[in-house]
């Protein structure tokens, strides 16, 4: 078994009731940050502009704020496609416990039910890899501009470490406690970063990169009882 017949046998599973209520409740949760937000822009620009400027040669205008307020919806539409998926992590992640249970449920049936993470704690890690994720794509789109022909290495190369560090932590601290995970993760970094690389690919498709989380956790689920576990787990 590879890493890819890993990740076949998650999107196998992509029609488990698990898998689609984890992804409705992450996407939905996004979609109404995302509306939030820019509603609360609009109303911020609508209310720091004045009703009425008065221009000299012109006179008072009386439409500015609206034209302002109205012309930025599009702008933070196009923005939103670029936070959508982060943001759809990071919330989707709350609800991982359901994909990996689903998972162990059909393909690992005589292993004793997991520890789930409270919501309190699920928050804050979903909160911190979202923190992590957006601060290093920001810090290497520097890098992107100084060697372009290198961008796409760059970026699968990141992304696939960071995804990989994260999905297998997660799901191997639900067996191994969180010490035991990171020993785990270290003994096998190589084939953790080969498989979060392959999660990786979906993000440059817009839209397609929201069913990374699910597809994440489901194919990590397979790695993690597919690899030797470190002492005294083994």
């Amino acid at each position: 078994m590879t890493v890819i017949g890993d990740a076949s046998r998650a999107i196998g599973q992509m029609g488990d009731p698990a898998f689609r209520g984890t992804l409705l409740k992450g996407v939905g949760l996004t979609l109404a940050l995302l509306a939030g937000f820019i509603g609360l822009v609009v109303w911020g620009l609508g209310w720091l502009i004045p009703d009425t400027l008065s221009l000299p040669f012109v006179g008072d205008i009386s439409w500015v704020d609206d034209a302002v307020s109205w012309s930025s919806v599009p702008v933070l539409l196009f923005l939103s496609t670029f936070l959508m998926v982060p943001v759809a992590s990071a919330f989707t992640s709350l609800f991982l416990d359901d994909v990996t249970d689903a998972v162990e449920a059909r393909h690992y049936p005589a292993l004793p039910p997991a520890p789930r993470l409270s919501f309190g704690r699920g928050l804050s890690d979903s909160l911190k890899f979202l923190g992590v994720i957006a601060g290093a794509n920001i810090a290497a789109f520097a890098l992107y501009l100084m060697v372009p022909p290198f961008a796409p290495l760059i970026f699968f190369g990141l992304n696939g470490f960071l995804l990989g560090r994260e999905y297998f932590q997660l799901i191997a601290a639900r067996r191994l406690g969180p010490k035991g995970a990171r020993r785990m993760r270290r003994r096998h970094g190589m084939r953790i970063w080969i498989a979060g690389c392959l999660m990786a690919v979906p993000l440059v498709v817009p839209l397609l990169g929201l069913v990374v989380p699910v597809l994440g956790a489901a194919t990590f689920t397979h790695l993690f009882h597919r690899l030797p576990k470190p002492d005294p787990f083994g």
